[in-house]
């Protein structure tokens, strides 16, 4: 090995170094692809709940359909449901991102898992209260695209201290609260692909990119 390819191992070892300490890479993919499993979940059973059929299944309920007013009690479930999927989506996340570090022998909590979740909580606790707000105010239609995009604000505010590739996910879920602002009778579609289908295709891809 001659010295300019000493110089390249060099700065290639440095740089990986840098990375660690300012990024926090541990996240798997496996994660993801949970956290879309437990939202597919979730979209069924409002669905199952509100006895949705095939050609009303993407609406937020009956009430809506046949009346065009604002159902709440869609809402209360759909919330305790979102909590729910919130938290078994963590438990696994941590679950798998504590696997994947131990077996790169890398801490799971350390500045840059702080600053991960920091820059992630601010944008999603934001929502949290503006979505209770918009509750509080009876403007109901706006409350799931809501979610979407403070979900997608908050990926790219945590992008910075973790893989680049969350950005997309962020960008491509900003996209779709933006779309059922506009068509909120899509809204529960919108967010079963977001929160679903977009999870599982991110979650796989990150898998096979960075696990396997």
């Amino acid at each position: 090995m001659n010295q300019q390819e000493k110089q390249l191992e060099t700065l290639t070892e440095i740089r990986s170094l840098m990375e660690r300490s300012s990024r926090f890479i541990s996240l798997s993919g496996l994660s993801g692809i949970f956290a879309g499993i437990f939202a597919l979940l979730g979209a069924t059973a409002v669905a199952v709940n509100y006895g949705f059929t095939f050609d009303s299944m993407f609406y937020y309920g009956k009430a809506e359909l046949e009346t065009g007013e604002a159902n709440l009690s869609f809402y209360i479930f759909f919330g305790i449901i979102a909590l729910s999927m919130v938290v078994a989506s963590l438990t696994f996340g941590y679950y798998f991102t504590s696997k994947k570090a131990k077996k790169n022998d890398l801490a799971v909590w350390d500045s840059s898992a702080k600053r991960l979740l920091i820059n992630l909580f601010i944008p999603l606790v934001t929502g949290g209260l503006f979505c209770a707000i918009l509750i509080y105010h009876e403007l109901l239609p706006l409350v799931v695209p809501s979610t979407l995009i403070f979900y997608g604000l908050a990926l790219l505010n945590a992008s910075k201290y973790t893989l680049n590739d969350i950005r997309f996910l962020g960008i491509c879920e900003i996209i779709l609260g933006l779309a059922s602002a506009i068509f909120v009778k899509y809204g529960l579609l919108c967010w079963t692909i977001g929160f679903g289908l977009l999870h599982i295709i991110y979650g796989t891809a990150m898998y096979y990119k960075y696990e396997r």
